[in-house]
C-alpha cells in the first residue's frame, strides 16, 4: 500500500531536548512484546504527566497514535496508523496524524526508524536516550542498546572523519530470533532432487 499523499518529510532533524520533567515510567518492553490494555492506559497516564511538566498537551489525538504505538510494540508505518486511526474514526486525515508523530518526536516519546520509515515507542518514557537501535527489517521489531562508551567512541571517530550527521540515533537492521527461527523452518528450496531431479526421466542424461 503506497503512503498517503502529503506527507512531511520527517528526515529533518527534530531539536530533542534531554532535560526530562519529574514523571517516569516505562513504556513498551520491545523484547516482551505488546503491553496490556491497563499497561497501555499506565503508560499514557504518564505520558499525559510528563507533557504537562514541559508545558506541552498530550492532546486526545497524540494520546491516540501514541496509544496504538503502544498497542503494536514494534515500528510501525505511518499509513498504517493512520489505517488504524479511521477504523477508529472514519473522518482521520493524514495531517492528522503526521503532526501527532511530529509533536510525539518533538517530545521524545518515540523514535524514528529511518532505515524502515516507520515509528516506534521509546524503552523508557522519560529518559529516551539516543542509543543503537536495532530493528528486525521482517516483523519490525525493536530493540535498544545503551552502550554509552561505544557509542562515544563511535562518534568520535564521524567527527575525526570530517562527517555531519543528519540525525543522531545508530540504526542497525537484522532479523529478530523469531523470524531467524521462522526462516529456518520454511523447507529449503535447494533439496536432493536438484536439477537431475526436474530432468525428464525418459531423456538420456548429458555428461
Amino acid at each position: 500500500m503506497p503512503s498517503p499523499p502529503h506527507a512531511p518529510d520527517y528526515a529533518h532533524e527534530h531539536g530533542h531536548d534531554h532535560s526530562h520533567g519529574p514523571a517516569s515510567g516505562v513504556l513498551a518492553d520491545h523484547e516482551q512484546g505488546p503491553p496490556t490494555p491497563e499497561e497501555i492506559e499506565r503508560s499514557l497516564d504518564v505520558a499525559d504527566e510528563y507533557c504537562q511538566a514541559r508545558g506541552e498537551r498530550l492532546t486526545p489525538i497524540r494520546r491516540k497514535v501514541l496509544g496504538l504505538l503502544l498497542a503494536t510494540g514494534r515500528a510501525t508505518k505511518a499509513y498504517a496508523l493512520l489505517d488504524q486511526m479511521r477504523d477508529m474514526h472514519s473522518g482521520s486525515a493524514p495531517p492528522t496524524v503526521y503532526r501527532a508523530l511530529d509533536f510525539l518526536l518533538s517530545a521524545n516519546l518515540i523514535h524514528r526508524i529511518e532505515t524502515i520509515n516507520a515509528f516506534a515507542v521509546c524503552h523508557d518514557l522519560t529518559h529516551c536516550q539516543h542509543g543503537i537501535l536495532i530493528v528486525c527489517q521482517e516483523c519490525g521489531k525493536l530493540e535498544e542498546l545503551h552502550e554509552p562508551r561505544l557509542r562515544k567512541t563511535l562518534m568520535a571517530q564521524v567527527k575525526q572523519s570530517g562527517y555531519r550527521l543528519s540525525g543522531e540515533e545508530i540504526e542497525l537492521k537484522g532479523l529478530c530470533p523469531e523470524c531467524q527461527a521462522r526462516q529456518d523452518a520454511k523447507p529449503s528450496s535447494s533439496g536432493t532432487g536438484g536439477k537431475d531431479a526436474a530432468r525428464d526421466p525418459k531423456q538420456p542424461a548429458t555428461a
